[in-house]
């Protein structure tokens, strides 16, 4: 055999290996998927909460599937939703976004805001990314999204803003004190402004932000938070059987890139839950061993 057919045929394998993979990662974007997690926070005695966790929609017109499965997490229940952001990208999908939270809206729910809750996503290229560990993109560039409407639409069905705020609501017949921040990912965080230690008088304190930088979850854990939500990551999107994630796309570390964990801060051990999101951006629209999900957190006694 030649030379030149000898690289002509592991060129062509190459590309048959990479479109094979490609074709796996678009399928597997779909694959969407409802994550149940068990968190022993609350004090002994105390009946259960369910969390349903939501983060980084990243919704498109036309996304159908996407759209029905997120209607149906309303079926589920839940005591609260917490929405940790980056629900759309581009304005023309807004109203198809209220329309399949809408019954998520009619629970009680708080909410804080990613970078493209804020801005229209544009290209970077995936090498930089990898290289890197995370994006990096020039904000003052880009164009904004209506996110006031989303904001206003999220506040007029009594979800509580937690963007650089604080906030209390009654779940299941227990106080719920939160503190959140506006999106780390961009410098928009200001944790001083909610900054202090965790709420005495509530039954269970909540942290909420998008992206999980260990300059907020280390505020937030130093002060006494329960429990810290958070989402950005898209549990590293492009993972690897056995390894995992590559990157997280912001400073924590891959082994807590989605899923439970803890983080430790002070003299304080918060739990730690990050979304992998149920979306991707539309310029990368594809997962490799790292379904989109969405998580059913039930909080339960801690053992003492």
């Amino acid at each position: 055999m030649g030379w030149a057919r000898r690289t002509g045929l592991v060129t062509a394998g190459t590309l048959g290996l990479a479109g094979a993979g490609l074709s796996y990662g678009f399928w597997e974007a779909h694959q969407f998927t409802l994550r149940r997690v068990v968190v022993p926070v609350l004090e002994p005695g105390s009946a259960p909460i369910r969390i349903l966790h939501i983060s980084d929609l990243h919704l498109m017109p036309g996304q159908r599937l996407k759209q029905e499965w997120v209607s149906r997490l309303a079926g589920l229940e839940p005591d609260l939703v917490v929405d940790t952001g980056d629900n759309f990208c581009t304005d023309a999908a807004l109203e198809s976004l209220l329309d399949c939270l809408s019954g998520l809206l009619a629970r009680p729910g708080v909410f804080v805001f990613g970078s493209n809750d804020y801005l229209k996503a544009t290209f970077s290229n995936p090498l930089e990314y990898l290289l890197r560990g995370r994006s990096h993109q020039r904000t003052g560039m880009l164009a904004e999204l209506d996110h006031e409407r989303l904001r206003d639409a999220f506040t007029g069905a009594g979800w509580l803003d937690l963007d650089d705020q604080r906030g209390r609501l009654t779940v299941a017949g227990r106080t719920i004190a939160f503190r959140g921040t506006d999106d780390a990912h961009h410098d928009r965080d200001h944790y001083d402004r909610v900054a202090g230690p965790a709420e005495s008088d509530a039954d269970l304190t909540i942290g909420v932000t998008h992206a999980p930088y260990l300059r907020v979850l280390d505020a937030m854990a130093s002060d006494g938070m329960d429990l810290i939500l958070a989402g950005h990551t898209h549990g590293g999107q492009v993972c690897l059987p056995l390894k995992g994630a590559i990157v997280t796309n912001c400073d924590l570390d891959p082994a807590r890139v989605k899923g439970l964990s803890t983080h430790r801060a002070g003299d304080h051990t918060s739990w730690l839950h990050v979304s992998a999101g149920l979306g991707t951006s539309p310029f990368a629209p594809y997962r490799t061993f790292c379904r989109p999900e969405a998580s059913l957190l039930t909080l339960v006694p801690r053992q003492d």
